[in-house]
């Protein structure tokens, strides 16, 4: 009974969070009201459960990457793949190498092995994290884009090097072609597996649909395993499972843009995803806070491995590596803008150099999170000579704590470093939007017409399907100029009802045809796309209420 009564403590606190951020009198970030309930919980049951960490992966991280890459606005990922992928890659290996030569001058009794280990794991961004700070800081839309990319693709770079690291740590030998190699599977397999498990199951839902009818719970619940079972595929592939669970969404972002999923389906289903994605965002923080008593009794028995006797040095040793990972992606940012500054200079393109607060606003918004906590976890006990692995909960303390400064650092930074900030834009959100109901609205009014000039074949039907058309068009027409509804005949109120609510259908879906349409060939974003029909969708089932 215990495991239950810290489960149910666990879901208490997550709940409690959502309202005393709003009770306390100071601002706080959600994650770190989080991590301390999770604190208080382990002192209530004496001490933190036993983490395992691949059950850790397993549970918590796909549905949240799978959700991540689902609502990511993709028109924003490609457009910036360029310095997605520079973060996302290139900033990891730089991470790994300067980070971890400074790990080994600082604490010369943790092997070199160990230090690139350490630096590896804090090296990736995490997106859990990353959306908790932005959620509640005025970051530009853009910046958040690349940040939320970045962090969506940088955890297998990140893992994989961390992999290695253990491994040279425990054999004493590392092969860079054999990790190139490695990591070339991780990834390739991993987003194969991804893309190939949401399809399938897609297609097989789509096939029972159009044979069987449609059940919208059974249809929700196969949309909470696609994450799980991408997840686990690619693992027995010895790929990612972690880049498996973000394809998958990214491929569910475009299989929804076929529109195939019923209005009331839809609106049911982003109410389940917004719990599910509360409620393990709220448990990873409070695990965190829970783990955090016996993490720091644990380093500060082997803080003397380190060669000091005062635990303050431990306090010392965290802000250090914090700020060496700071000023490491402060100086790659830099650097990759100049390059492709440089790049588009020789291309003939002129290109405004961002401010020095977008610069330093990215350089800041690293912050880190489960990934690193559940990585850091599967650190062996043992080497393969029997002896203790070196400096393993040192390691595992100077991890959780750079989460914990990471976090602080974002909250209490970034809202005053980006206030007013604005980022230039590639297309104008406004235009988009106006494009995309003008559109709709066209595609609705010529669907309107087309029933209604079916219907009226009966001469009975005629005037009551041609004033319910008339309205109809006046709510259209609405869109694209002012016109006024007419009135609907008051002693034929439910006949007209009916025949306006059928109208008023066959206009909704055109409306959204046309949206995901547009959406598909890219003339309006996902992300706009996505909210409009949400608004379709809420009109439909109100309708028919």
């Amino acid at each position: 009974m215990h495991s239950i009564d810290v489960v149910l403590a666990m879901l208490l606190a997550v709940a409690a969070s959502g309202y005393l951020i709003r009770i306390l009198p100071f601002s706080l970030p959600l994650p770190l009201v989080q991590i301390a309930l999770g604190a208080v919980i382990s002192g209530v049951f004496d001490k933190g459960q036993e983490l395992e960490p691949e059950l850790f992966f397993l549970l918590f991280l796909p549905p949240l990457l799978f959700l991540d890459g689902w609502r990511i606005p993709k028109q924003g990922l490609f457009r910036d793949k360029g310095a997605i992928l520079e973060l996302a890659l290139g900033l990891v290996v730089f991470t790994v190498l300067g980070a971890g030569f400074f790990i080994h001058w600082l604490i010369p009794a943790m092997p070199l092995a160990v230090a690139f280990a350490l630096a590896a794991i804090i090296s990736p961004t995490d997106p859990v994290a990353v959306s908790s700070i932005t959620s509640r800081v005025p970051i530009p839309k853009r910046l958040m884009h690349i940040l939320e990319g970045e962090s969506l693709l940088n955890d297998a770079s990140g893992l994989v090097c961390f992999q290695f690291a253990v491994a040279a740590a425990l054999t004493g030998s590392f092969s860079l072609a054999s990790a190139s190699l490695t990591f070339v599977w991780v990834a390739l397999a991993g987003l194969a597996a991804g893309v190939a498990t949401t399809y399938a199951m897609s297609w097989v839902q789509g096939w029972i649909w159009r044979h069987f009818g449609e059940e919208p719970g059974a249809a929700i619940l196969i949309n909470l395993v696609i994450p799980f079972a991408a997840y686990i595929l690619a693992e027995a592939l010895n790929a990612s499972g972690i880049l498996a669970a973000v394809a998958a969404g990214i491929t569910m972002s475009y299989v929804e843009l076929r529109g195939n999923a019923p209005g009331s389906m839809r609106i049911q289903r982003s109410a389940v995803w917004d719990t599910v994605q509360f409620t393990f965002n709220g448990i990873i923080f409070v695990l965190l806070g829970e783990q955090l008593p016996g993490i720091l009794d644990g380093a500060v028995r082997s803080v003397q491995e380190a060669g000091h006797l005062n635990p303050w040095w431990l306090a010392v040793y965290v802000l250090a590596i914090s700020a060496s990972l700071a000023i490491l992606r402060f100086v790659w940012v830099w650097l990759s803008l100049r390059w492709n500054i440089l790049k588009a200079q020789r291309r003939g393109e002129q290109r405004v150099s961002p401010s020095w607060r977008v610069i330093v606003a990215t350089s800041l918004a690293g912050v880190r999170g489960a990934i690193t906590l559940a990585g850091v976890l599967t650190l062996p006990l043992l080497m393969h000579d029997g002896t203790p692995f070196p400096a393993r909960m040192l390691t595992i303390f100077l991890a959780t704590s750079v989460i914990l400064v990471s976090l602080l650092v974002a909250a209490i930074a970034l809202p005053r470093l980006l206030k007013g900030l604005e980022l230039p834009e590639e297309s104008s959100a406004e235009q988009e939007e106006d494009l995309a109901r003008i559109a709709s609205a066209k595609a609705a009014l010529e669907a309107v017409e087309k029933l209604r000039q079916k219907r009226v074949e009966d001469s009975a039907l005629a005037e009551r399907y041609n004033a319910a058309a008339s309205r109809v068009s006046a709510l259209y027409q609405r869109k694209l100029s002012s016109g006024d509804a007419a009135e609907t005949d008051p002693e034929e109120a439910r006949a007209f009802e009916n025949a306006l609510r059928e109208l008023r259908s066959a206009g909704l879906r055109a409306e959204r045809n046309e949206l995901f349409k547009l959406a598909r060939k890219g003339q309006i974003s996902d992300e706009l796309s996505r909210r409009l029909v949400r608004n379709l969708d809420l009109i439909e089932s109100r309708q028919r209420s």
